[in-house]
């Protein structure tokens, strides 16, 4: 069945669409954010970071929110009610992970991030700008091959990340001797991870939906 084919059946309501766009614009200013709090450099800029990503979360739960009420409104539907509910839950759960990992640098009063915080962040907020565009891109199946290849990258990520997640702990176990040091490094590193997962999972989702519209 071909993808033109199947455009007959794809609602033309764009509010579905619209929604998703915001999530994912709200989830790539998440990435972004993150990304930046490992670089400042005084207490205060933290504080504006923190607040700023404290309120990207806040947003997301409302756009979750909304989407599952359009969900429960609606028979008709740009992909199976499942895909979706999946994929704005990934989303929903990355942006919580990110807040979570940065308020784990506020609570434990982290003044200076370590060079794998800050290739993690640099890697979630690549893999969050990569989700942002293939959403935007679900809407035009015509460019199936441009998201196929972001797909590929986010994946690709995420492999990487846990590479330097598991370099990073035992690393800690080696050359850190404060038992409390550790558990606050190795928290922060773990939301971390665990985000670039939820990205994986976002995209995986994503991966589900191209293939049965193919």
């Amino acid at each position: 069945m071909s993808l033109s084919f199947l455009k007959i059946f794809v609602p033309q309501d764009k509010k579905f669409f619209v929604l998703f766009d915001k999530a994912a614009l709200n989830l790539s200013e998440a990435g972004k954010a993150r990304a930046k709090l490992v670089s400042a450099n005084t207490k205060e800029e933290r504080q504006h970071m923190f607040r700023g990503i404290e309120k990207i979360e806040h947003i997301g739960d409302e756009i979750t929110h909304e989407i599952f009420r359009e969900l429960s409104k609606n028979f008709i539907t740009p992909f199976d009610r499942e895909d979706i509910h999946r994929l704005v839950s990934a989303i929903d759960d990355i942006v919580d992970y990110i807040h979570g990992s940065s308020k784990r640098i506020e609570l434990y009063k982290v003044n200076e991030c370590t060079t794998e915080m800050i290739k993690l962040s640099e890697l979630l907020q690549t893999q969050t700008e990569e989700l942002r565009r293939i959403i935007y891109e679900l809407k035009n199946m015509d460019k199936v091959r441009n998201i196929s290849e972001s797909l590929v990258l986010i994946n690709s990520i995420e492999n990487h990340a846990d590479d330097i997640f598991d370099n990073a702990v035992a690393r800690l176990f080696e050359s850190e001797t404060n038992a409390i040091e550790i558990i606050k490094q190795k928290e922060i590193l773990s939301a971390l991870e665990t985000a670039t997962d939820m990205c994986e999972d976002a995209a995986n989702v994503i991966d589900s939906i191209i293939v049965k519209m193919a």
